[in-house]
């Protein structure tokens, strides 16, 4: 078995699974970290030049393609509204910490996680 997942399916590996469910935190809390983890390698998916100026765009598009997986607009506007939410707030962070968005860390994922 791999190491790592199909990041078509999951962006997120199998290595930052075990470290979030190994979190000492309570199961909300993990699968909030979770989310953010798998928010955040989809911006780097979409932008791999590292260039959060160009999210919006290249984001638009990601999701107006997954929305064709299912022939459902709406599911493409919502995954849309929820991942720029989410990108805002992972923006948000990595200023607060000083730090580029691509280089945050589980361990910044769960200071965010816990303000909520």
């Amino acid at each position: 078995m791999s190491n790592h997942l199909d990041p078509l399916l999951n962006p997120l590996d199998i290595q930052t699974i075990q470290e979030i469910d190994n979190l000492d935190l309570p199961i909300m809390k993990k699968h909030h970290v979770r989310i953010l983890a798998h928010c955040l390698q989809i911006l780097k998916l979409i932008t791999p030049d590292n260039s959060s100026e160009l999210y919006k765009n290249s984001l638009r598009a990601w999701c107006d393609n997954q929305s064709k997986k299912f022939d459902d607009k709406k599911f493409g506007d919502l995954l849309y509204q929820q991942l720029e939410s989410t990108i805002k707030k992972l923006d948000t962070l990595s200023h607060k910490l000083g730090k580029n968005i691509e280089d945050l860390e589980i361990s910044d994922l769960v200071l965010l996680a816990k303000q909520s």
